[in-house]
């Protein structure tokens, strides 16, 4: 049986016209995955923060906030609970 975990995925994007497309892009291929979505522009600092809560194996959370990580001016973090 696979082992899943429910998490909380933070990313902060930089440049928005930049990094969206790619970002909106990598989170629509994860879809299955994705429970809830907030995003949240930071006008003043010219920053974007989106959260994600998540349900899925260690390998598909960690392949999904990977793939996040290597945009440019796009930050991640994520917390996992192991069920």
């Amino acid at each position: 049986m696979e082992s899943r975990s429910v998490g909380v995925i933070a990313i902060i994007v930089k440049e928005r016209n930049t990094a969206a497309q790619e970002v909106n892009e990598v989170l629509s291929q994860y879809g299955s995955i994705i429970l809830g979505r907030l995003g949240l522009p930071y006008r003043e600092r010219n920053l974007n923060i989106i959260t994600l809560i998540v349900d899925a194996s260690t390998d598909q959370i960690g392949a999904l906030t990977g793939k996040l990580g290597r945009i440019e001016n796009v930050t991640v973090k994520s917390t996992l609970a192991k069920l």
